[in-house]
């Protein structure tokens, strides 16, 4: 049975209640990461054991009700507003934080009255035991007429309660009809809409179809004629949507507000005042920003500090795994192609995973403790002046990851010009990608020294780095806030959640879904650029490359050059008549005020493909043209690269300065490319992206090379 015949478990709740951990608990290692048809929204996927069926589970966006105000939360309308939907749950765990239980009332009501087969998961069980919280488990299970248990994700408590109410819930045994005890009675005209719309879309269920008569015009499952028709409905009854919306929300609250008071019991002033004690330091409007530069400051550092061992490691194992193939394959293409592209051009990336662990980690664990929701909060006020808002903030600091999820979090962005500018300007914030070329090329620029005995020189150039992205994001959304007009408003509205323990486990799965993704997309990348720049590199047109090789030959006797070096100068002839080495040579002229050869502008075109080929790239170009030892790594071969012509180092601090620039600002991802054009549905906007980062990488690295050389 493949996965979409199982059946179906939502899990539903509001931001921040928890839902992730319980998704993570529930189906460990047994999931993965696609889109809900159609849009680019990520659905995580599960499969869960209930007694002894297997279930699929879907980790829903988290929302606040049945009126969405972003394209992840209008997720939910599309699925649950349509029982023939390939996502349409069998039966729903909602997920609430008990410990603000109140607000979360609304969306639980509405999705009763949708009559599905409910349990409730009171979640922060442990939070509320901490801050002296009571409640009352079963007034609650006999209020709402459903199941009701009280799990902990953190400690993992009560799953096993949990899956066997879930699991009678499902077979029908502990499901009460609500059909009688609806929690919204419709008014007189609401009930004539419904019964219209039910006759139109074929439900039985009124709610449903008020939910309709609110979205028709955004339901993608409505053809053009049912929403003409439920259109001439609206506006036969004269439905106003925004007044119903509001007195739904007021009805709801008036009915179970009483229901919550009786089951909580508020804790006490003393337990609760710890995170409004921590706040006042950490989100002080001096204070706070300092302490949030200090720790991103922490995490460069550990990127730098922690990782030296273990990428020594991998660098030497792919050393040793390309001697190895050449000691004991014949001296064939094919071992070439293995030791010199496969293996070299893999390990010039796969050295960096330590890095980009450490970066998911520690931004994790700041996202499991409470603290990401803060920066946002923070940064509000300051972000309004450069054209964006307070939830642009996840953006741009998720695209210290990678640009590409930063840029769909954009979706809880409601105000158009403020989602466009962020992500216009989110792929100027440096990405993991850019790891391996800043870590490459900083060690041409800055020496491995401690400054004042505790301070890395080479981690304060990495963060200058990652300021300058920053700087640069912030310039260029002045300018587009001055270009772009509109006459929206935007409000930011986030709840800060009382800070709390991680959950290691739930931390430990983003780190490794987040480096598999790297690890496999990179990969595939790496692995069919390494292929093709061997080829490239190794083979030229017509008799080019034998030419050389005579060329070569007679250069060396006529300076007395040993072997070694007259393999080397073979070597480095025949890259240069390569097809590669003619590529390269073709676009010289443009880059050489740059500072740049002929190499390195193979590796930047090649690195359009995705940033961190660059190093890829050098790796095999290095490999072919250099036959010393294969155990020396490419940062060896890279510092000792230089010129044929001049003898001068390929890699002076003006040339590597200018590099660090370049890939500063530039465009080089294709994958960012194109998920900007599936969010705006343009191509207007990625190529607008695409050329004003490239002229500013150009021109920076132009005035820095000249003013260094």
């Amino acid at each position: 049975m493949s996965d979409n015949n199982l059946p179906t478990l939502a899990l539903l709740g509001n931001p921040n209640c928890g839902k992730s951990s319980i998704f993570n608990i529930l189906t460990g290692l047994r999931q993965k990461v696609g889109n809900f048809p159609g849009v680019t929204v990520d659905k995580k996927v599960g499969i869960t054991k209930l007694a002894d069926q297997s279930v699929r589970v879907i980790d829903f966006p988290g929302t606040y009700s049945l009126y969405p105000t972003s394209k992840d939360e209008s997720i939910i309308i599309n699925t649950f507003s349509n029982p023939f939907d390939q996502n349409y749950p069998d039966v729903v765990v909602y997920v609430a934080d008990v410990t603000k239980l109140e607000p979360q009332m609304l969306l639980l009501t509405q999705i009763l009255d949708l009559n599905l087969p409910v349990v409730l998961a009171l979640n922060m069980t442990d939070l509320a035991e901490e801050t002296n919280l009571a409640f009352d488990e079963e007034k609650l299970r006999q209020e709402l007429g459903i199941p009701v248990v009280a799990v902990s994700g953190r400690r993992e408590e009560n799953f096993d309660k949990l899956k066997e109410a879930v699991f009678q819930v499902y077979k029908g045994i502990n499901h009460l009809d609500q059909s009688h005890n609806t929690f919204y009675k419709l008014s007189e005209n609401e009930k004539h809409i419904a019964k219209e719309i039910n006759s139109v879309i074929g439900s039985e269920n009124d709610y449903r179809s008020l939910i309709v008569a609110h979205h028709y015009k955004d339901i993608n499952f409505l053809e053009g004629t049912q929403k003409s028709q439920i259109e001439e409905i609206v506006n036969k009854f004269e439905y106003n949507d925004l007044r119903g919306q509001i007195d739904e929300t007021m009805a709801r609250y008036n009915r179970f507000t009483p229901i919550v008071k009786s089951a909580v019991r508020k804790s006490n002033e003393e337990a609760r005042s710890f995170t409004d004690k921590v706040d006042r330091v950490l989100t002080h409007k001096i204070a706070g920003p300092i302490i949030f530069f200090g720790l991103m400051f922490l995490v460069f550092h550990a990127i730098f500090s922690w990782s030296s061992y273990p990428m020594d490691g991998i660098e030497w194992m792919f050393a040793e795994a390309g001697t190895f193939l050449k000691s004991n394959l014949p001296d064939a293409w094919y071992t070439s192609l293995l030791a010199d592209g496969v293996i070299s051009g893999l390990g010039g990336v796969l050295v960096f995973i330590p890095q980009i662990a450490i970066l998911f980690l520690l931004i994790s664990l700041l996202e499991e403790i409470g603290y990401m929701s803060r920066a946002v909060f923070m940064f509000d006020n300051i972000m309004q002046k450069f054209g964006l808002n307070g939830r642009s903030i996840v953006a741009l600091i998720s695209g210290g990851a990678c640009a590409v999820p930063a840029v769909m979090a954009t979706r809880t962005i409601s105000n158009w010009k403020e989602r466009l500018i962020t992500i216009m300007v989110t792929p100027l914030i440096s990405c993991s990608a850019r790891i391996p070329v800043y870590t490459l090329l900083i060690a041409f620029t800055v020496p491995p020294i401690m400054i004042g005995g505790f301070i890395n020189a080479q981690a304060l150039m990495f963060m200058g780095l990652y300021l300058l992205g920053i700087i640069g994001a912030l310039l260029s959304a002045v300018i587009f806030k001055l270009i772009l007009k509109t006459e929206e408003h935007s409000f930011l509205m986030i709840e800060l959640p009382p800070y709390r323990k991680p959950n290691i486990k739930n931390v430990l799965l983003t780190v490794r879904e987040k480096v598999e993704a790297f690890i496999f997309q990179a990969g595939k990348v790496i692995m069919i650029i390494s292929i093709l720049l061997w080829f490239l590199a190794s083979y030229g047109p017509g008799q080019q490359m034998d030419q050389a090789r005579e060329e070569a030959i007679e250069l060396a006797q006529a300076r007395n050059l040993n072997e070694d070096e007259t393999e080397d100068l073979i070597a480095s002839k025949q890259i240069e008549n390569s097809y590669a080495g003619f590529f390269g040579k073709a676009i010289e002229p443009s880059i050489e005020p740059l500072g740049f050869n002929w190499q390195i502008g193979i590796a930047i075109i090649t690195s359009f493909a995705a940033r961190e080929v660059f190093v890829g790239t050098m790796a095999t170009i290095y490999s072919i043209a250099s036959k010393e030892d294969d155990e020396v790594t490419i940062r060896n071969k890279l510092v000792k690269a230089t010129d044929p012509e001049t003898g001068e180092k390929v890699y002076t601090v003006a040339t590597s300065v200018s590099l660090l620039l370049f890939y500063v600002f530039a465009m080089q991802c294709m994958s960012t490319l194109a998920v900007v054009k599936r969010e705006t549905k343009s191509w207007k906007w990625p190529t607008i992206q695409f050329f004003f980062m490239g002229a500013l990488a150009y021109l920076s690295s132009l005035i820095a090379y000249q003013l260094l050389s």
